[in-house]
């Protein structure tokens, strides 16, 4: 990567987790290189410059961290060639080179994970990754957020019960499957409860609580005993984080979850035919369970883990 496509992070050779003191050691180093007194180049020392006074003030670096723009911000690699598409890994990575294979025997969704770029690649550069290794190797970070006054405790109840669903059905069958939860959307000023992200794919997950019984979906909004519920409004952030990763396909999913822990109620009927085509998928907990693994399992590479889409997720939405 070329110095005029780095990150601050990049140019000051820190992860995105570094502390304020670790950016003033990082800059002090850098300064010292770059300084044109001590033969640096000037161009590169305001780089370092811009790099410091941007993210030693907690505001400026929020608002960077947050600069999604286009898909070219604080995390931003390479441009994508003009082959990019959905579903497809970035061309020449050893996640391509897996699944360009034609009539590959097996899907890859049980194997351990593989990182693009791999650690390994730092090693003696001087070079940090935009994460540590041992951070890129957890598969759930964060936590649901404590928001808000009124029904919040109801609101984190549901939340716990779609963490520990997808901690127990999903991670362990995806190794390579990461569980993020509490997230500020880009879109708007709300919140995201739980992303999940294997390989070139991702889930955009919301969650509701309602007692048993049968459910009717129209594709806008779920009907029962004559009275209709509004699910959570995910369209929107689902396809503002498709363009935020346009190298990913993106899918957004409402679980509902039963007051007395059934994973195969409340019941939903669809009463339209064009469910399979909806941005948001509205379904039980068993029905999140069966669905979610066969969207992450089915991608392409899905033992990877995009280092770069993580590290966004992590620093930049938090």
């Amino acid at each position: 990567m070329t110095q005029g496509n780095s990150s601050h992070y990049q140019v000051l050779r820190i992860p995105v987790t570094a502390t304020e003191k670790e950016i003033k050691v990082a800059y002090r180093k850098a300064a010292r290189t770059a300084h044109p007194d001590h033969g640096g180049d000037p161009a590169a020392f305001r780089r370092v410059t811009l790099a410091y006074e941007t993210l030693i003030d907690a505001k400026s670096r929020a608002d960077y961290d947050r600069s999604y723009g286009g898909g070219r911000g604080a995390f931003a690699g390479p441009a994508p060639d003009d082959g990019a598409h959905f579903d497809a890994p970035a061309a020449g990575s050893r996640a391509s080179a897996t699944v360009r294979r034609p009539n590959t025997p097996r899907n890859t969704a049980s194997d351990a994970p593989v990182y693009v770029p791999p650690f390994e690649q730092y090693a003696g550069t001087g070079e940090v990754p935009l994460i540590p290794a041992s951070l890129a190797s957890q598969q759930v970070h964060g936590l649901p957020r404590k928001r808000g006054i009124f029904g919040a405790e109801a609101r984190i109840q549901r939340e716990m019960r779609t963490v520990q669903l997808i901690s127990r059905q999903i991670l362990p069958a995806i190794p390579a499957a990461r569980l993020i939860n509490g997230l500020q959307s880009p879109a708007d000023n709300s919140h995201i409860d739980h992303v999940v992200l294997s390989g070139y794919r991702m889930a955009i997950i919301g969650s509701m609580l309602l007692p048993p019984g049968a459910y009717a979906w129209n594709g806008s909004a779920l009907t029962h005993g004559g009275r209709s519920v509004a699910p959570p409004q995910l369209a929107h952030v689902v396809r503002r984080m498709q363009d935020i990763f346009p190298e990913l396909n993106v899918t957004g999913w409402t679980v509902v979850h039963s007051t007395d822990g059934n994973l195969h109620e409340p019941v939903i009927d669809r009463h339209r035919r064009s469910g399979s085509h909806e941005t948001v998928q509205v379904v039980n907990a068993a029905g999140l369970a069966r669905g979610l693994k066969q969207f992450l399992g089915s991608g392409p590479a899905p033992n990877t883990v995009i280092v770069p889409v993580l590290a966004r997720l992590l620093r930049g939405m938090h």
